[in-house]
């Protein structure tokens, strides 16, 4: 039994929106140093990425960014706002015995507290890392980070992670 970090859409196009209260660059640089830490932990790290459905040209900035997916990592697209329906992310945590998931990535409202509540009736337990994950609107990321989330779990910042060696 283990954690995973599953990191939520880090794509140039929505990197690039203008997010609030913290800018893509930031959750990124953030998710990159999760990730960091889970690898150097053995412990699985999951990025997922959305397409449309029926669209044979995605947009630019399409893609994770350069550089973000290491080899053992699991990849996972997804047609839909979470990161679970009709994709092999269960499947692919199971197999690695996975019991927590620890979520960040974009956007807060969306992509992440979907994922979220799937991971949630798939049984997993929940952390979630409240500065590596921003959202369209500050009061709406900050509404989620304080009143949705902690009724899902646990709710750190990239520091504490990183202090606790996850």
């Amino acid at each position: 039994m283990t954690s995973a970090l599953v990191l939520i859409d880090l794509m140039p196009r929505i990197i690039a929106l203008p997010l609030a209260p913290h800018s893509g660059e930031e959750v990124l640089r953030r998710s990159r140093r999760l990730a960091e830490v889970f690898r150097a932990n053995d412990r699985p790290v999951a990025l997922v990425r959305v397409e449309r459905p029926n669209v044979t040209e995605q947009p630019p900035g399409s893609d994770l960014v350069d550089g973000l997916v290491e080899e053992g990592d699991i990849v996972v697209v997804k047609r839909t706002i979470g990161a679970f329906h009709q994709t092999d992310l269960h499947d692919q945590l199971r197999r690695r015995d996975v019991t927590t998931l620890v979520l960040a990535g974009l956007v807060t409202t969306m992509g992440v507290e979907s994922t979220a509540r799937a991971a949630s009736d798939h049984g997993y337990e929940l952390e979630f890392v409240a500065d590596a994950m921003s959202g369209l609107a500050a009061d709406e990321h900050d509404f989620t980070i304080e009143k949705i989330f902690p009724r899902f779990g646990t709710v750190r910042n990239t520091g504490a992670y990183v202090a606790l060696g996850h």
